[in-house]
């Protein structure tokens, strides 16, 4: 009499796990790519916050307030960091919600200022820059010392970058990309 076997070969096994490994492989890097983007996502909501402060504060005081870059402690590097109380950004009534990958800053010249986020987010070596630049009235006198979009010549006062002004975005095209 025969006995009947039911079950799966080893070699059926072995095709599933290597298809299963094929399957992660391709997966895990797109599903990093993603969650690197979410995390730019806090740089572009932060800056747009501090650029409405900013308005609102020279609206009723006439002066735009500069913000060295801060949380700057610890290390800028891929985990959140808590946001100090005491910052130069309590002047403007302005703090995050809860724990920041950015260091920001505002660097103000005059009627015209940038805010700057700059974070690691993959602990890599593409840093993550984001900016806006708010340009004086008269187009001119754009405080370049310390943000990195004006520095890159992204967001300079040329006639291909005037677009670009009073826009929350990336400063470069590597901005907000992997190392992987």
């Amino acid at each position: 009499m025969m006995k009947l076997q039911k079950g799966f070969t080893l070699i059926e096994l072995m095709i599933v796990v290597a298809i299963i490994g094929i399957l992660a492989a391709i997966a895990i890097p797109n599903f990093l790519q993603f969650q690197l983007r979410s995390k730019t996502g806090e740089a572009k909501v932060n800056l747009a916050a501090i650029r409405t402060a900013e308005e609102g504060y020279f609206a009723e005081f006439n002066i735009f307030v500069p913000a060295a870059a801060y949380p700057a402690l610890p290390v800028i590097g891929a985990s959140k960091r808590p946001w100090p109380i005491g910052s130069s950004f309590d002047t403007l009534g302005w703090s995050p919600e809860g724990e920041v990958f950015y260091d920001y800053a505002v660097t103000v010249l005059g009627s015209s200022f940038t805010a700057d986020a700059l974070g690691d987010l993959d602990a890599g070596a593409n840093n993550s820059n984001y900016g806006y630049v708010h340009p004086a009235p008269a187009g001119a006198g754009l405080p370049g010392a310390q943000t990195t979009c004006v520095a890159t010549g992204v967001w300079n006062a040329g006639a291909a970058a005037a677009n670009l002004l009073n826009t929350v975005g990336p400063c470069g095209p590597l901005d907000g990309q992997s190392d992987f």
